[in-house]
């Protein structure tokens, strides 16, 4: 009696590659930090509610590292920004430009809030841009 071993020869293979060992993602270096970073739109306000506000702008790409975060820098008034929101985003080397969106929170209903934007690396190096000094108010309270 002949055995078909075609059939046998597939499942030995499919085992191999379901028991492989995946290969470690490549890490790149940090790219070349950009010499002059700009924003190019806004800061504006995304969005608002009672009490939280999304924050938008553009820049142009920072460089470095790949790990970075929008920052803003609020109070109640103009002359002391000493609240800080941040978020997370991860650069993308291929894009001449960087939309950051950060979302600032624990906000009071019926409040003017004052505002600059920036952003830094990971490890907290800042990319040496900032925003001049922007206002939104948030909705009352329903």
């Amino acid at each position: 009696m002949k055995l078909n071993r075609v059939p046998l020869m597939f499942a030995a293979a499919a085992a191999s590659l379901l028991s492989s060992t995946p290969a470690p993602a490549q890490i790149l270096p940090p790219a070349q930090r950009a010499t002059h970073v700009e924003i190019t739109q806004g800061p504006s306000l995304e969005s608002a509610q009672d009490n939280r506000a999304i924050i938008r702008w553009t820049s142009s790409n920072p460089g470095g590292d790949d790990e970075h975060f929008g920052v803003v820098h609020y109070g109640t008034s103009a002359s002391n920004l000493s609240q800080t929101a941040k978020s997370h985003i991860r650069l993308n080397r291929g894009h001449p430009d960087t939309v950051f969106r950060v979302m600032v929170n624990n906000l009071k209903p019926g409040t003017t809030y004052y505002y600059t934007v920036g952003s830094t690396g990971a490890d907290g190096t800042d990319d040496q841009v900032q925003s001049t000094v922007q206002k939104f108010t948030t909705p009352a309270a329903p």
